[in-house]
């Protein structure tokens, strides 16, 4: 299943590499289009530079993965023991996924935070091709565990959000299939 979920997540960022680098260019204001940013990643970097980052996205991803469906399974399995052997209802694994995703969210936040650094940083500097390591021990130096961490609230309560929605919905579906 790891091996499965990690050839998956190396198989989104194809996708969601050059979404993100759109994304949060316009976010960070550096064009007034996501057509705009596309054109210039294109002239100035290539066509890799929608891809920068790639690696340290899914160096992020799959450690996420990793985490959250393993946790998933056990906080599943503890709701079970609780339940005398019967299944979580969907609302039940719901909030077992909202705890896993929270949880894996807060522990992956500076794979995060180093993933953005690096699709941030302007072209043809130093820091756009640092690799992962690299720019955690950047931001480290700079800031210290409070860099590392940055944006962690945020990052848990939107993933743990997603993580309910998710494995709620799952489980629901799964419970109407198998009736």
């Amino acid at each position: 299943h790891m091996f499965a979920a990690s050839l998956g997540e190396i198989t989104a960022c194809l996708i969601r590499v050059p979404v993100e680098i759109v994304k949060q260019r316009r976010q960070a204001s550096v064009g007034n289009s996501s057509l705009e940013i596309v054109k210039s990643v294109l002239r100035s970097e290539g066509p890799l530079g929608l891809y920068r980052g790639y690696l340290t996205t899914v160096l992020r991803e799959i450690p996420f993965s990793l985490i959250q469906f393993p946790l998933w399974e056990y906080l599943k399995s503890q709701v079970r023991v609780k339940n005398n052997g019967s299944d979580p209802s969907p609302g039940e694994s719901a909030v077992c996924g909202a705890l896993a995703g929270g949880f894996s969210a807060a522990v992956t936040t500076p794979l995060d935070v180093a993933k953005t650094r690096i699709m941030l940083a302007p072209s043809h500097t130093p820091q756009a091709s640092y690799g992962i390591f690299k720019t955690l021990k950047v931001v480290g130096g700079e800031s210290g565990v409070k860099g590392l961490f940055a944006g962690v609230l945020p990052r848990t309560m939107w993933i743990s959000i997603g993580g309910a929605v998710f494995f709620g919905v799952y489980e629901k579906v799964i419970s109407i299939i198998e009736k």
